[in-house]
């Protein structure tokens, strides 16, 4: 579990395809502090630590994970959002994050507001009912609250959050363009519920 709470930006030093795609991250993380087989939040995805060093770990990328997730993550040089697992304790800043993607997301619009940026995110449809203004939804692994929802002509859902410029400076958000993509989990609360009245529909 996670909150979406950003505390480190990565970046991948080098990608190289095994049986699975192994990924070597550098970061500032104390790396005495975490053990192998540890969870880390790369960009929203929960991998696994399979192999560290001084200032980087190492991860599995699985071909299902890679197929579900916004591919520009995976290439060397690609810059990551890294939450560690949450411990029994911690502050929940943010809301409860379970590091599976639900969808992958592309920015349709960045435009200034206030301090702020608004940006407009474009989702599948099917997540419509999941997603409602003032709640709260992951993006590339950090947590933020949904400003507005509308259907758009296509069929996607379309939503706005606002990027304050802590989160801009602390996160890969800083120079989010129009056609970006970007991972997307639903607030876990959300999902259940769908399903269930999906399930009591049948």
């Amino acid at each position: 579990m996670f909150t979406g709470i950003v505390t480190d930006v990565g970046t991948v030093r080098n990608a190289e395809q095994r049986g699975d795609l192994r990924l070597v991250i550098g970061t500032s993380y104390d790396l005495d502090t975490v053990d192998l087989g540890a969870s880390i939040s790369c960009s929203g995805v929960c991998l696994t630590v399979v192999d560290k060093g001084e200032d980087w770990f190492a991860v599995d990328v699985s071909g299902e994970t890679i197929s579900k997730t916004a591919a520009e993550h995976w290439r060397e040089g690609a810059k990551l959002n890294l939450e560690r697992a949450l411990r029994l304790g911690d502050e929940l800043g943010g809301h409860i994050v379970t590091g599976h993607v639900d969808a992958v997301a592309q920015v349709v619009g960045t435009d200034p507001d206030g301090d702020s940026v608004r940006i407009g995110i474009s989702v599948p449809g099917e997540l419509a009912p999941m997603i409602a203004p003032k709640g709260s939804i992951t993006l590339d692994g950090v947590s933020l609250t949904v400003n507005e929802v509308r259907r758009a002509g296509d069929g996607s859902t379309h939503f706005a959050v606002n990027i304050i410029p802590h989160t801009a400076e602390h996160t890969t958000f800083g120079d989010l363009e129009p056609g970006q993509q970007l991972n997307v989990e639903v607030d876990v609360l959300a999902r259940y519920i769908d399903r269930m009245l999906a399930a009591r529909s049948q």
